[in-house]
């Protein structure tokens, strides 16, 4: 029974005998179904992108944004039930305005992020209230410490601090991607910079993107940098087109590259069922699929 669900998923207040509380993972997986969200924090900034599904052929391209400016030195990416979202925007943007009348000052990036994560948390300990089905990312910057993060609140009110992140369907391979990326030097001059984490981000979430599956899709993207004098604002068009432009020519030089060494490993010999060798020819080649014969010269190496 516990492992279903079933008498335990009633309210967000009811742990399971297994110490699960089933609001909380359902709110978890109307995130993972919706459009991918990236943050990605640079030497010089921090870098939020949000993949955008276009629905309907007649939906304008600018509306039902999932990216927010909170206050001047801090943005909000948002991914799942977008309508909870907003009332996650509203509640920082309050956060933010109140911190700063009482102690006239910006609101320091870990307060906020602890105010927002308190907030959300406090969603899944009535049983009246039900959890936001909705992951924030946050990009923030300190005027008093000079000092810039990137954090992310997610369903069940948890707040942590981040190199980089991602949230939504594509969130595990993007964290793959992403770790291969500098970002975590020990020296931060060693990093990529604000310009190359768009160029990436946009690389990693066209490389997500299955063209005859997925539906198509808007890039949001914005920045909170040197460059943007650490205002929160958005990635300027050109910039985005031109990272698009780069991403997509990465993408499919990478893809000629992998292609090329397959082609390589047909020319090899390759092993039968019987314990002999035969040489590949063109014909084989056409006859059996690409990706197959790839699988098969690799199962062989391993042998």
């Amino acid at each position: 029974m516990a492992s279903s669900g079933s008498g335990y998923d009633l309210s967000s207040s009811t742990f399971s005998p297994d110490g699960r509380i089933f609001q909380i993972e359902y709110a978890s997986k109307a995130v993972e179904n919706a459009g991918t969200a990236l943050g990605l924090k640079c030497r010089d900034g921090v870098v939020l992108c949000v993949e955008k599904p276009l629905l309907n052929k007649m939906l304008l391209p600018n509306s039902s944004r999932r990216i927010h400016t909170i206050d001047t030195n801090s943005g909000v990416a948002v991914t799942g039930f977008i309508s909870d979202g907003r009332q996650i925007v509203n509640r920082a943007r309050e956060e933010a305005s109140n911190y700063e009348e009482t102690y006239g000052s910006k609101v320091p990036p870990t307060v906020l992020g602890d105010r927002l994560a308190a907030y959300v948390h406090y969603f899944t300990l009535h049983g009246s209230l039900r959890p936001f089905g909705v992951s924030a990312l946050i990009a923030s910057y300190d005027p008093e410490t000079k000092d810039h993060s990137l954090q992310m609140v997610e369903p069940s009110g948890v707040s942590y601090q981040f190199f980089g992140c991602a949230a939504g369907k594509g969130r595990q391979p993007a964290k793959t991607e992403m770790e291969k990326l500098a970002i975590n030097k020990p020296d931060a001059a060693d990093n990529i910079d604000s310009r190359e984490g768009v160029k990436q981000l946009a690389r990693i979430i066209h490389l997500l993107h299955e063209e005859g599956k997925d539906k198509p899709f808007e890039l949001e993207m914005s920045w909170l940098c040197e460059e943007s004098g650490w205002e929160h604002k958005g990635v300027p068009r050109d910039f985005i087109k031109e990272a698009v432009e780069w991403a997509k020519k990465d993408i499919e030089e990478a893809e000629d590259d992998d292609d090329s060494d397959e082609d390589e490993e047909m020319d090899e010999r390759f092993l039968i069922s019987n314990g002999g060798y035969v040489k590949f020819d063109r014909f084989m080649k056409n006859t059996f699929p690409r990706r197959l014969l790839g699988r098969l010269n690799k199962f062989i190496r391993m042998m």
